[in-house]
């Protein structure tokens, strides 16, 4: 005889499972985007101003971290999730996540142990994203398969949102953290990059055991503890993915929605803030401080995104609101420059300032001579401009070096901006709202782990994570190309969008997950 309390449980067990996962997915994405949003203060603590191309190493070791270890993490941990258990997998991501992003806070600089700081970080970096990679497959299905029918699009919702709140959490600990050292923008801009920087990685030791807690208590899913006695627990997750029926699934994912997704998340969340330091020049806090509120103002939009997808199917929300972002762009990056260079206050850094700019171009680009495009990092942002000046070892530069100025924005302006970066916010949350109940309901339960993380990690870890690369290199070319970096980005979404609306599959409300094998 049936309960009738098995739907209010259901719902009830569902409730839990997405807190859970929820605070563990923030902890994670919130290690992950420290490291790039620190990115500079990190190179200039662990690599030594006479080293010759420590910067490129740098950014080439980020880089590699970020797109090559997600999907190397969502095989290994999708394959764990689908033989041992959803709950092991993402309690090992999870542990993993906190312990590199903590260990990080803790190594001491170049100063003092010389080249093994910048292969220690290099090798935390790489766990971080091993972890990321194998995150979010588990904990999206842990969620999906306590969920009710019905409601499965609405919990998980959650996970996607926390995703973004990850980043929102980062950018206003590090806000934090500077204002909390001194009030004086000069002394705590000092404080920060001296010893403050570590403040944002140690605290997220406070933050694990919580979230480990939450996802210990748990029970595991329900689906894998039904298809385990059964003996579905297929014996190759990988291989059974890539079979001829599913693999048409794992690619019609792939093309249809998430390399369209991780293109625009990158643009509307990273290369939006590259933009508007960049080639608009604003000042790197008060970006910061837009970029915040833009996404603080669109996180609730994936939750109604989830919940709107339960009542009229998966695919039209989320293509719909891929739409809206990639339509948005054109807006956004044609507007942005012609408020900053109108209004606002010029803001000339003091001496010191000026100093550690200078001290910090010659190591990132010690003994070069060119008249091509150079890049490196400046204020956490990957910055490329092309220069016709020559930057010795010792720090010194030609007299075509600009010094570091930038610009803050009155009020009127600074919400203009923010106007113009919510479109691109609200299409990037309403079409990953669903995404997460979408890719549980498509693939079989003994795969579904696999499946699932190696689909988001391919289109969101490796076609996102060439999005910052491949703008900058095609934005790099001098002035008047400041939105050629576009062109990738559109493409991949106009790409992505035929491919979705042709390929891939309509799941209606109320989709049962699928047990077979």
């Amino acid at each position: 005889m049936v309960s009738t309390n098995a739907p209010a449980n259901q719902a009830q067990a569902a409730g839990k499972a997405t807190v859970a996962a929820s605070a563990g997915t923030l902890l994670e994405w919130y290690d992950f985007y420290l490291y790039l949003n620190l990115a500079t203060v990190i190179a200039s603590r662990f690599f030594p101003g006479s080293h010759p191309g420590a910067a490129l190493l740098f950014t080439l070791g980020s880089f590699a971290a970020g797109i090559i270890m997600r999907p190397v993490g969502a095989l290994l941990f999708g394959r764990r999730g689908d033989r041992a258990g959803r709950k092991p997998a993402w309690l090992m991501t999870l542990t993993l996540m906190g312990l590199s992003t903590f260990a990080t806070g803790l190594v001491p600089g170049y100063d003092r142990i010389g080249i093994a700081a910048p292969a220690v970080i290099l090798a935390l970096r790489l766990l971080q994203g091993l972890a990321i990679g194998g995150g979010y497959g588990g904990a999206t299905v842990y969620v999906a398969e306590h969920s009710p029918a019905h409601r499965r699009g609405y919990f998980t919702s959650w996970i996607q949102g926390s995703t973004m709140a990850g980043l929102l959490v980062s950018l206003a600990v590090i806000l934090l953290s500077r204002y909390a050292l001194d009030p004086d923008r000069a002394v705590s801009l000092e404080k920060f990059d001296a010893w403050g920087w570590r403040i944002p990685f140690l605290a997220s030791l406070i933050l694990l055991p919580l979230a480990a807690w939450f996802r210990v208590k748990l029970q595991e899913s329900p689906v894998f503890r039904q298809f385990t006695p059964e003996g579905n627990v297929s014996p190759d997750p990988l291989k059974a993915s890539l079979a001829p029926g599913n693999a048409k699934r794992l690619l019609a994912a792939i093309f249809g929605l998430t390399m369209g997704q991780g293109v625009a998340f990158v643009t509307g969340g990273l290369y939006a803030q590259t933009f508007l330091t960049d080639t608009c020049r604003i000042d790197i806090d008060q970006v910061r401080s837009m970029v915040l509120i833009a996404l603080a103002l669109s996180t609730p939009f994936y939750v109604i995104g989830g919940r709107w997808s339960d009542r009229i199917g998966r695919k039209w929300p989320m293509l719909g609101g891929l739409l809206i972002a990639v339509a948005s762009w054109a807006l956004l990056f044609r507007e942005m420059p012609p408020i900053a260079g109108t209004s606002g206050r010029i803001l000339l850094p003091d001496k010191t300032e000026i100093r550690n700019s200078v001290a910090f171009i010659g190591r990132t680009r010690a003994m070069l001579r060119t008249s091509a495009t150079i890049s490196y990092f400046q204020d956490g942002m990957q910055v490329v401009e092309s220069r016709t000046d020559t930057v010795f070892a010792d720090g010194q530069h030609s007299a075509a070096t600009k010094p570091s100025i930038c610009r803050t924005l009155p009020g009127r302006d600074f919400w203009k901006i923010i106007a113009l970066l919510f479109p691109t916010a609200l299409g990037i949350a309403i079409s990953l709202g669903p995404a997460g109940a979408f890719l549980s309901e498509v693939f079989p339960a003994g795969t579904r782990c696999t499946s699932v993380s190696v689909s988001h990690e391919a289109g969101i870890g490796i076609f996102g994570g060439l999005t910052a690369i491949v703008t900058l290199f095609l934005a790099g070319g001098g002035p008047g190309r400041e939105l050629a970096g576009l062109w990738y980005p559109t493409g991949v979404g106009i790409i992505c969008l035929l491919t979705g609306i042709l390929f891939l599959p309509d799941r209606r409300k109320g989709s049962h997950l699928e047990i077979a094998p």
